[in-house]
């Protein structure tokens, strides 16, 4: 599978909860904007209709939901919001900034719910017809320095958030590797650093790929 051919460009931000992507997204889009870019931030799961239904069965659903039936969720929502918001964006020529894609899956059902990486990257692929991101910006954090943000901001923990540490370890781990086997498209920034020393390492090498 290769990378995206539209007009657009597509960046992804990945990394384990309380990493700091939500907050390094908005900076990135504020920036974009700034230069009279046209910028659509959206997040997986929930960044369409169907996706927000889906997002409250993966993520708040109070009785069991099986590993494998996690992983179809997840790339239903995927194939919906690919399809119905962020290609159409890309033809347009515009800049998606996305919140977890289908790297979260390979990490969070392929090693975290242990059900292989490889199946769960093949779903996810095959449900968005092969497209990936320009460049996906890993934010890198120690799962116990992770979970004490999620404490600190008195958070209500999702399905997976409430995941033990091994879980979260496994996800880590499972991102790392991704990212050295595809080091062009991955940029891994370590999460513990200040904010604005991270949007600056994003800022120079997003505007590499403008």
């Amino acid at each position: 599978m290769t990378e995206s051919t539209a007009p657009g460009l597509f960046i992804t931000l990945e990394g384990g909860d309380g990493s700091g992507k939500s907050t390094q997204a908005e900076l990135l889009g504020e920036w974009l904007q700034a230069q009279g870019r046209t910028v659509v931030r959206t997040r997986e799961p929930g960044g369409t209709e169907v996706g927000v239904a889906i997002r409250e069965i993966v993520l708040h659903h109070r009785g069991e939901v099986t590993p494998r039936a996690e992983a179809l969720l997840y790339a239903a929502d995927r194939a919906q919001h690919i399809g119905t918001l962020v290609r159409p964006a890309l033809a347009r020529g515009e800049i998606v900034i996305q919140d977890r894609y289908l790297d979260s899956s390979v990490a969070y059902q392929g090693a975290g719910r242990v059900l292989g990486g490889t199946e769960v990257r093949d779903l996810s692929l095959w449900a968005v017809e092969g497209l990936l991101p320009h460049l996906t910006l890993l934010l890198d954090l120690d799962e116990t320095a992770a979970r004490g943000r999620l404490d600190a901001a008195n958070k209500r923990f999702d399905r997976l958030e409430a995941e033990k540490s091994e879980f979260h370890a496994r996800v880590r781990a499972a991102f790392l590797d991704l990212a050295a086997a595809e080091p062009d498209r991955f940029l891994v920034l370590d999460a513990s650093l200040p904010v604005d020393e991270l949007a600056t390492f994003i800022r120079t090498r997003v505007a590499a790929l403008l």
